[in-house]
């Protein structure tokens, strides 16, 4: 089909065509940039934690007192909750992947640094590996004498004599391949500060941080054999079937009541509740985003659809000619759409320089990543498809129109 006339008809309508294509414009930045944000939801949101996530059961509690005696009540706990029949393994740490709190280290690989190499997530606990299902691709797990309890390490801290130190350590294979690349880590000193060193003993293949907001370091995680006691900062995770968890966890909270009547217990829940509570905003940010998107081309639909009617009912007496003059009803059909592609065209074009502009914007304003140049074409596809849907309606109806009924109106 020539298009030139149909250029010449939009110039006659310069205005209207210029609303119409900044609308298709701002529509194609945002469903870019828009589209870009929910896929960086949907990523964050499938981050694995390297954990046996369906198998986990988590109880918190409040402070033990007096605290000299949290050490040996929280062995007894240990104890007592490893007797609950279809538990398979129980340990206790400071913290869980994508719980929120977060407990970190500066990582050096020499005590005197002047900078840190990064920042790694610091789990303490005891039979951490079994309990959570982590892989380990090499070296070893923690032996029982590894491990110390934290007052000691703390007050060796204080007094500055490094004693206890290095401590072994067991750290993920990213956070290995980020410290020594293509080398093997095991045997390698790292440091929290000048006088805590650890060596590393194991690697396993993930573990992810509490608070991974950032996809490029929330493999950055390292295990410690250190004993906390139970405290408010301590938590006991009971691993056992999926089917099993409910009735484990309400045995588990009755055994601890019955060891101590006056223990407080805070929380209980299972670990794909800890994952769900820490994604919620993810998955109600990707929801408002889709809503925004749909109902920004049910608009630019909508204003397409109206425009074409308009003209459909204006050029009445045109489409009558072309029909006398033995165009078709294909050929009427084919013409609006023409006339809608080379604007929806237009628009998209304006659209992309726009979509990259307030890539930048939110790049400056929110630290998000740049937007890749492959999401262009979804923008431009969807409004393509809009456009032609919305304007086939009008399309139809103008190649409905009778010659003579076309001819007699005038």
């Amino acid at each position: 089909m020539d298009i030139l006339p149909i250029l010449a008809t939009l110039r006659r309508h310069k205005m209207i065509i210029w609303l119409l294509v900044l609308e298709i414009a701002l529509s194609c930045a945002i469903v870019c940039n828009g589209v870009f944000l929910i896929v960086q939801r949907m990523q964050h949101m499938e981050m694995p934690s390297g954990i046996a996530e369906h198998e986990l059961v988590q109880i918190q509690q409040a402070p033990i007192a007096p605290p000299s005696d949290r050490y040996a009540r929280a062995q007894e706990d240990v104890a007592a909750l490893r007797q609950i029949p279809g538990v398979r393994a129980v340990g206790m740490t400071n913290q869980l992947p994508f719980s929120g709190y977060s407990s970190n280290g500066g990582v050096m690989l020499s005590p005197t640094q002047p900078h840190r190499t990064l920042n790694a997530a610091t789990y303490f606990g005891g039979n951490l590996l079994p309990t959570l299902g982590l892989h380990l691709v090499s070296g070893r797990d923690f032996a029982s004498d590894d491990y110390v309890n934290a007052d000691a390490i703390l007050k060796s801290l204080a007094n500055g004599s490094g004693k206890g130190f290095p401590m072994p350590t067991i750290i993920s294979s990213t956070l290995a391949e980020r410290l020594w690349p293509q080398q093997s880590p095991l045997g390698k000193l790292i440091w929290l500060a000048p006088k805590a060193s650890f060596r590393v003993v194991g690697v396993v293949a993930t573990l992810a941080r509490a608070n991974a907001y950032n996809t490029a370091t929330a493999q950055y995680s390292m295990i410690v054999p250190l004993h906390m006691g139970a405290d408010k900062d301590q938590s006991y995770l009971l691993r056992t079937r999926s089917q099993d968890r409910q009735r484990v966890l309400a045995a588990a909270v009755a055994a601890l009541k019955r060891a101590d009547p006056a223990r407080v217990i805070t929380h209980t829940r299972t670990y794909d509740q800890i994952r769900s509570d820490y994604f919620k905003d993810d998955h109600a940010m990707a929801g408002i985003l889709i809503s925004v998107i749909v109902a920004l081309l049910l608009v630019t639909g909508l204003g397409i659809a109206g425009l074409a009617s308009f003209w459909v009912a204006q050029r009445r007496k045109q489409i009558g000619i072309r029909r006398a003059l033995g165009a078709t009803r294909t050929d009427i059909v084919h013409y609006f759409q023409t006339e809608n592609f080379l604007i929806v065209t237009f628009g998209i074009v304006i659209g992309m320089v726009l979509a990259y502009g307030l890539s930048l914007w939110l790049m400056m304003h929110y630290e998000l990543p740049r937007l890749p140049l492959s999401y262009l074409p979804i923008g431009a596809v969807a409004l393509w498809l809009v456009g032609q849907l919305a304007v086939l309606g009008p399309a139809l109806r103008a190649a409905a129109v009778p010659p003579v009924v076309a001819t007699r109106s005038v």
